[in-house]
């Protein structure tokens, strides 16, 4: 079926159902980021592959709504679909509940998949809608046209990770979880987030790609703590492990059931949780809508999690500098396309010492598709890559003892000089922010502007976040923290790590990234108050081809030129002959 077709079949669904709206949102039943396979809804629909942004279906229209991250994408793969692009956050794009009360009936019926809806937009949604005399229900209408939709198919196995690597112990991560139930008055605590539930038992597991999560939940009370997952996929050393910390193991069907046993208890569950849990739950109990304890605590990590980062960080240089020297020195001379460039730069990764798999799906982008940010190239069909243009590569692996994410801008030729001037403007705002000194208690939102104020003063911007949280051997997208323009009250905390990554994107021409990873850590204490500022974490060089020196001040080439002698320090002696020798010529000083 076409993504016409799919519409067509649901909105005949709509009609039987006497529904006028019906959204789809990117989620599942743990609001994860990235999805399984078969909760893929929006882009069975749709087409649109993106990680964000969701659609919205009445009887005769059809929208997505995502962000400055998808907007050169989503065209190309929504065409023939008759959905039309709302462009979030962008100057005259119509709030979606808006737009939904402006295009059905005045008694009109608006339905969602409580399951892969958050509560929080429950909430909006019925706000806005009971206001304007129209009615929100719980209605999954996708299972009456998705037939081919294999749940838990995958037998994926649940692993320990080890209290080596994690730094803490269950029973100590449920212990500092339980005082903060206390502190919030909290007899029973939900855990519904993948990365929440994983972080929190010192588990790992991959149904989800790229992501080293597995499907559970967790109910958390003062004397009780219960895993609720397929008991299949339980290794025998994570059944031993969740013995010893006294947490029972039950079936993952049995979640919604076991909530039914619960009346006149105050349950700590986030805002974020599915719809689904508020609705078994709302008789009897009172509910505390707070963030997961455990998703700070998580955040901020241990000196065992903030070494195995160093560790891998290394490691993953290595196969970097492997794998620029291959692609800058091949490209012209054998047959490769973005496809198979991100292939070749697996391999060069899976030689490392305890690699297990992607951190996310490379982004691989020669010329102008370097301008789509998370462009995704296919097996068939992506294009070929020569030596005579720029290509953008992000990417980054997951190690047991850690998680990398990088993105290095290159030239395979000549790069013109308006590209090196906009690639040095990004630049230096990738420098700026890595040499930031902050006080305590700022947040990621006051620092954002140093990463783009290079761009800025030029008239230029680029339409992502500078900085998002990444997980220790755990999700590469992570909260609460982040660096960007939207407001977001979670202070910076010594331990969080998150990337440093300004770019530039010249739609239809090419597109520029530099990122980094960071840790925040504390340097001193003044009459003024305690200073923070970033441990640079990514050891990698970056490419002197697309860099405008001119454009750099004296303080820029200074931490430049430090950064390269420290990537000699940490790498030269893993590499070997030419490879060696080109690298100690990128890390010479300009």
């Amino acid at each position: 079926m076409t993504s016409s077709e799919k519409i067509a079949a649901l909105r005949e669904q709509m009609a039987l159902h006497k529904v006028d709206a019906f959204i789809i949102y990117s989620a599942d039943p743990h609001m994860s980021e990235y999805l399984p396979d078969e909760w893929q809804e929006r882009s069975w629909l749709s087409g649109f592959t993106g990680s964000a942004g969701f659609v919205v279906i009445t009887q005769d229209k059809a929208g997505l709504w995502t962000d400055g991250r998808y907007f050169v994408q989503a065209p190309l793969e929504l065409k023939g679909s008759g959905i039309d692009l709302f462009k979030d956050g962008m100057e005259g794009t119509p709030n979606y509940i808006d737009w939904i009360i402006s295009e059905i009936p005045e008694d009109g019926t608006v339905a969602v998949n409580a399951l892969a809806t958050s509560h929080a937009n429950w909430e909006l949604l019925k706000e806005k809608l009971t206001a304007q005399g129209k009615k929100l229900i719980d209605l999954p209408l996708l299972k009456e046209i998705w037939k081919d939709r294999n749940p838990n198919a995958k037998k994926n196995p649940v692993f320990v990770h080890p209290v080596e690597r994690a730094g803490k112990s269950v029973t100590d991560k449920m212990a500092d979880i339980r005082t903060k139930m206390e502190e919030l008055g909290a007899s029973v605590h939900i855990i519904s987030s993948l990365d929440d539930v994983a972080w929190t038992l010192n588990l790992r597991g991959s149904d989800v790609q790229s992501n080293p999560v597995f499907l559970g939940y967790i109910i958390l009370t003062k004397n009780e703590a219960k895993l609720f997952v397929d008991l299949e996929k339980l290794e025998v050393e994570s059944r031993k492990q969740m013995d010893e910390a006294c947490v029972k193991m039950l079936p993952y069907e049995a979640f919604y059931e076991e909530l039914k046993n619960f009346k006149d208890e105050k349950i700590l569950v986030s805002p974020t949780s599915n719809q689904a849990i508020f609705e078994t739950l709302k008789e009897n109990n009172t509910f505390i809508k707070a963030p997961v304890p455990g998703n700070l605590m998580k955040a901020i990590k241990n000196e065992t999690e903030l070494e195995g980062f160093r560790t891998v960080m290394q490691r993953d240089g290595v196969a970097m500098v492997k794998f620029l020297y291959w692609l800058t020195h091949q490209a012209g001379k054998e047959s490769m396309n973005e496809y198979s460039i991100g292939e070749k730069l697996l391999g060069f990764r899976k030689e490392g010492k305890n690699f297990v798999g992607e951190s996310f799906g490379s982004i691989v982008g020669y010329k102008e598709n370097g301008a789509q940010m998370h462009y995704s190239a296919k097996a068939e069909g992506s294009k070929e890559v020569t030596n005579d243009a720029t290509i953008l590569v992000d990417s980054g692996g997951q190690y047991l003892e850690g998680t990398t994410d990088i993105t290095r801008t290159l030239a395979l030729g000549n790069a013109s000089e308006e590209f090196k001037r906009n690639s040095t403007l990004a630049l230096k705002g990738m420098i700026q922010l890595s040499m930031v000194k902050f006080p305590k208690g700022t947040r990621g939102v006051q620092l954002d502007a140093f990463a783009r104020m290079a761009l800025w003063l030029e008239g230029k911007d680029y339409n992502h976040g500078t900085g998002h949280g990444v997980g220790s051997f755990m999700n590469v997208h992570e909260g609460p923290q982040n660096i960007r323009k939207d407001m977001n009250f979670q202070e910076l905390i010594p331990g969080m790590v998150l990337s440093n990554e300004p770019g530039f994107y010249y739609e239809n021409h090419y597109g520029i990234r530099h990122e980094n990873l960071i840790a925040v850590r504390e340097v001193e204490t003044t009459d003024f108050g305690t200073f923070y500022d970033f441990e640079t974490l990514t050891i990698c060089p970056f490419d002197k081809n697309v860099i405008a020196t001119e454009l750099l001040t004296q303080p820029e080439k200074d931490w430049l030129n430090n950064y390269h002698n420290w990537c000699k320090e940490k790498l030269e002696n893993d590499l070997q002959g030419e490879v060696k020798d080109w690298f100690l010529e990128m890390v010479q000083p300009i």
